[in-house]
Parts: C-alpha cells; structure tokens; sequence
C-alpha cells in the first residue's frame, strides 16, 4: 500500500504522525511512503533523515492525497483539505468528529474510510492511542496551569507546592483516567492538595492503592465539584467519553464561585470541553478570562512538546498503521476488533454512536458494511 504522512498545518501543531523508524518498518513490510517535505521538521526529523530511511520526499499535500491510499495525521483534516480527500481512501489520525460536525458532514460525502486514533478501544477498554497523548496532557496541564497562577500571567499568585510554613496550592482534577492521573502525579510531585474524582468506584480502589497521600479521591458527583470548585486554584477537566462529546460538569454558575485569579485547564477541549465556559485557543493565544477565571483550553497541548510526543505517539500508532496497510481496512476491522472501534465514518456512512448522535446522523453499525 502507499502510504502518505502530511505536514501538519494545525496552529502551533508541530508533531508529524510517523518517524523514520516508523518509515523503515513500513517498508519492511512492503509498503511505499511519501512524506510531506519537511513534516518532521519541528520535531527534530529532517527529510534527509526520512530519504535515509526509505521514505519519498512529495512536494505537498495535494500530491500526498492524490498518490497514497491511506493518509495519515496527527490532527484532523482541515477545510483546505476537505476538497483533497477521495473515495475510499483511507484516512488516519485524531478526527475528534463529536466536536467537528462540518467535517463529519464532509467525510460522509467523500465516500471515504476515516478511522480515528482516539476510539481504537481493545478488550480492556483501554484506547491505546490516545493514551500516550493523554500522559503528555495530563502531564502539560500542571505545568500550564502552575505557570498561569502566577501574577505576571494573570492569575493569582499562588505557588502550587506552598514552602514551609504557607499552605500548598489545591488542585481539583475532574476524571481519573489516564489524563487525570498524569496530572495528579505532576501536582502531587510539586506538593499541592490534590482532590481527584471519578465516578468509578473500581478505579478509585486502585488510585488510593497507587497515588501519595496529599492526594484525595473522591466520587465525581456534582454537588462535590459545586464545593472544591470554592476552594480550587487549578481545576483540570479530564473526562472522557470516547467518541463523544464531553459533558459539560463544570457549570457558569459554579465558576461565578470561583476564585479571582484561579485557573482552569480543559483537556477535554477536543472533544467539545467539559467546562461551560470553554472555547478552544491556541498555544499562540492559549488563555481568556470569565467571571475573574484563567481558561486554558489550547486543543493540541503536545503539540507543544514535539520532541517527546511525536515519538510517544509513532510508538502506539505504528503496530496499527502497519496491519491496516497489510490487510486493507476491511480485513483489518475483520481480524482486529480493536481497529474496529476506530471505525468512525466508512464509505459514507457514519459508524461510531457517538458521533452519529452528536449531530442526529444515522449510526450504521461497521460491520454491515463488511
């Protein structure tokens, strides 16, 4: 199969979907890449590194669609490449398409095959793309938010770990999973209080059996947000429903209660933010205020840190992207249930419940289509 990787053309999105190495074992395995000229560039990779490596340099985007038979992304096609997309061509990456209706709509005229990073699900209920993104995440959200206390950035001036003698900053993470315990791990390493909810009591058990003692578990329950919400410096959204859109579990009237010069985090910004009052920015233009409130809802944080997360992500997508090239998306969603879930949009029709519900589309269950 020909296999295309396309420059990223996201703001400040400075990851690419496949490293040299990726490229090798790609060929390895028989099959022909294009790599956009100088895809790799902000993540250290040089398209001589990519030429060593057996990859063909291709001038743009335009040739990359026309040539390969499965594109791939870090982040969703944007509406300058809508027009680029054919019929039954396979595109993969991040879509986050419960957030993007204008682009599900025309993924479903294209007649293509899009599978999404993000919903790839195995038996566990793991999503093992998403995860390392999300360690990157949930990680960069206490450094952003720590940073953003300060005065000079606007907030209130607090210093998160506290020195002897002054009370530690309190951080309120909404979501254990992987983006919130990331972050738990980040503030609890600088000494803050912690307060971590889910609403799965199972995986409560586990984090007190694994998380240090300055941090709290708690049950995701409104009332309990409506209470540490009073108290909080730094609030991180971190639910996730795959497919989905986030629900929205902080409230305008909670933020009212809010601290002056607090600031709060949406990790979950991708998939529609699940604070409120979140509207997506830029790493360019990363924060706005309401009510007195800090917001940082930048929509691609690793990209930020490509060096790391580019790497970290050719690591979990790599095994995927090879068996999807080897046996064809229809074998592929056959033999590999995981692949399966990924299924988002298939040849015009729309195969993930939460995306078809999103935007009251028709939901064709994947394996009709087989």
């Amino acid at each position: 199969m020909i296999v295309g990787i396309l420059k990223e053309i996201k703001a400040e999105e400075n990851r690419v979907s496949m490293t040299p190495g990726g490229v090798e074992v790609m060929n390895q395995n028989g099959h022909t890449v294009l790599v956009e000229k100088k895809a790799g560039i902000k993540s250290g990779l040089s398209d001589k590194v990519y030429m060593n490596a057996g990859a063909e340099i291709v001038g743009g985007p335009r040739e990359i669609y026309e040539r390969a038979e499965m594109v791939m992304h870090v982040k969703e096609p944007l509406p300058s490449e809508y027009g680029f997309i054919r019929k039954d061509q396979i595109v993969f990456t991040y879509l986050h398409l419960a957030a993007n209706e204008k682009l599900t709509r025309h993924l479903v005229q294209s007649g293509s095959v899009n599978i999404a990073y993000e919903t790839i699900q195995m038996e566990d209920r793991s999503l093992p793309l998403l995860n390392p993104m999300s360690e990157v995440a949930g990680r960069m959200s206490i450094q952003e938010g720590a940073r953003y206390l300060e005065m000079s950035r606007g907030g209130a001036g607090v210093l998160l770990g506290g020195v002897p003698g002054v009370d530690p900053g309190t951080v309120l993470i909404i979501g254990g999973g992987i983006v919130g315990t990331n972050a738990a791990k980040m503030a609890c390493g600088l000494g803050a209080k912690v307060y971590l909810l889910d609403n799965d009591l199972y995986r409560l058990r586990y984090l007190s059996d694994v998380m240090p003692k300055n941090c709290f578990l708690l049950m995701s329950k409104p009332v309990t947000i409506r209470n540490l919400i009073r108290e909080a410096d730094l609030v991180i959204g971190a639910v996730l429903i795959p497919g989905a859109k986030a629900p929205k579990l902080v409230t305008r009237d909670m933020l009212k209660t809010m601290k002056k010069g607090s600031v709060m985090v949406d990790v979950a910004i991708d998939q529609g933010g699940c604070f409120e009052t979140s509207k997506a920015t830029t790493h360019t233009d990363p924060v706005f205020t309401v009510d007195g409130v800090l917001h940082y809802c930048v929509a691609n944080m690793p990209g930020a840190v490509p060096k790391t997360s580019t790497l970290a992500l050719t690591n979990a997508t790599l095994p995927y992207a090879v068996e999807i090239a080897t046996k064809g998306w229809k074998r592929a969603f056959r033999e590999n249930r995981e692949i399966k879930h990924g299924a988002n949009v298939v040849k015009g029709k729309v195969t993930c419940m939460g995306v078809a519900d999103a935007f009251g589309l028709e939901y064709v269950p994947v394996d009709t289509l087989l």
